[in-house]
């Protein structure tokens, strides 16, 4: 990489850490608008930075650079309140009520049996907690309890989600070395502002998805297949929907992947079994609530209500459960390329995402290594773009109005066309020589 070209990737660093500080003072002020504006600036710096990123051959200098500055930008974001969020006060009573001894499944926050446990600070922030006993699978809970033992506090639960996020980028590191790419391409991940502001901003769980997401892949591309097994599994016990990388995962008549992914979904929940099917907690009032089981909450399905009015929620999610699975057999039985778990498991992932189209920013976070490890456009558009979402905030129940199919269509019109220049191009690019690579 040339000196001009680390000078040039020195001051978009400057820009976004500066811009970082303009946005923890937009929510220091509660103007939401703002934060947004200053978010899709930092989009626009950071796909200058992509751009650069891609043009550079290996460079230590530039690799320390591109470290230096995640690692300021999370420290900023660390320091402040949760802002855009309050799931976080939900994480930290989940611990505490597992350390008590109480299985989280069991009851609301309300519930007299847990009386014991409130405080002043947590207890009133937590949403949901009137009606909503917790979401989160068990490896999620794990997390939850053990970082409480350590402090029951909100930074201390958001650093721990930047230790997560730094498990993440040291996979993607080693991924990187392993397929023979320059380390700079670890900023396409580093310095996108989803994780700054998603984890060491509001401190989601999805930062433990993520790490997990990126060892199952560092795991399978060594041919470790227990190990990816349980990568997987934890992955898809943080949240649910990591699942579907699985035929991308798996090598064929090797039975150790999906053996080690069944008998740890299986353990981990063993101990929390004694509710029943309760142990899926709140997730189907909270189906009802996003607008899952009526179909307001899918965006594709909205538009294809526009000019057909009234069409099934049912036989729309029937038919893309019939395109993942299609494409998860393409994958398993056809696609056979040395790079099967990366490309296959960023077409399963972002099928999936734009499929079901959530309407929250950061569960589109686990798309972002994929964006690092592939040679696309359409990628970085959606998961920087996403920070529109916040300008349709989601309150007790998804309203979908004209308003947010504008905003959602924003989001996905240009992705879908990148997405097409990123599929016309595959056999003009050679994985990682291009450079747009």
């Amino acid at each position: 990489m040339t000196p001009r070209r680390v000078a040039l990737l020195a001051l978009c660093g400057g820009a976004l850490l500066m811009l970082t500080w303009f946005g923890l003072d937009r929510q220091g002020v509660d103007d939401l608008d703002g934060f947004v504006a200053v978010a899709l600036a930092q989009g626009a710096v950071y796909f200058a930075s992509v751009w650069l990123a891609r043009m550079a051959g290996p460079s230590r200098g530039a690799l320390a650079l591109v470290v230096a500055v995640a690692a300021a930008m999370r420290l900023s974001a660390l320091a402040a309140p949760p802002y855009l969020s309050n799931d976080l006060y939900r994480y930290v009573w989940d611990g505490r009520v597992t350390a008590a001894g109480i299985n989280p499944y069991r009851y609301i926050p309300t519930d007299p049996h847990l009386a014991g446990l409130r405080d002043a600070t947590v207890f009133p922030e937590i949403n949901r907690n009137n009606y909503a006993p917790t979401i989160y699978p068990p490896a999620a809970q794990g997390v939850f309890f053990a970082v409480t033992r350590f402090a029951g506090s909100i930074t201390a639960m958001k650093a721990a989600m930047v230790v997560f996020d730094s498990v993440a980028i040291f996979a993607l590191l080693r991924l990187l070395a392993g397929a023979g790419l320059p380390g700079t391409r670890l900023l396409i991940y580093a310095w996108h502002p989803l994780p700054v502001w998603e984890f060491a901003g509001s401190g989601h769980i999805d930062a433990a998805l993520v790490a997990f997401v990126a060892l199952a892949l560092w795991a399978s591309r060594r041919g470790a297949n227990a190990l990816t097994g349980l990568a997987l599994a934890a992955a898809t016990l943080v949240k649910f929907y990591p699942a579907v990388l699985a035929p991308a995962l798996y090598r064929r008549w090797n039975p150790a992947m999906p053996a080690l992914f069944a008998a740890g979904v299986v353990l981990a929940y063993l101990p929390f079994i004694g509710v029943g099917w309760r142990v899926f907690g709140f997730l189907p009032g909270y189906a009802a609530e996003e607008g899952l089981a009526d179909g307001a909450g899918f965006y594709l399905l909205s538009v294809l209500r526009l000019a057909i009015p009234g069409f099934s929620a049912r036989l729309y999610v029937a038919a893309a459960v019939l395109v993942l699975a299609a494409l998860g057999l393409f994958i398993l039985f056809v696609r056979q390329s040395p790079d099967r778990e990366i490309a296959g498991g960023a077409a399963l992932a972002t099928a999936f995402t734009v499929l079901l189209s959530p309407h929250y920013p950061w569960y589109f976070a686990w798309l972002i290594p994929f964006a690092c490890l592939l040679p696309c456009r359409s990628l970085p558009w959606l998961t920087a773009a996403s920070m529109l979402l916040y300008l349709v905030p989601v309150g007790s129940h998804l309203v979908r109005d004209a308003h947010r199919i504008l905003v959602e269509t924003a989001i996905y019109a240009p992705f879908a066309v990148l997405a097409v220049i990123d599929w016309r191009g595959r056999g003009q690019v050679t994985h990682g020589t291009s450079a747009h690579g």
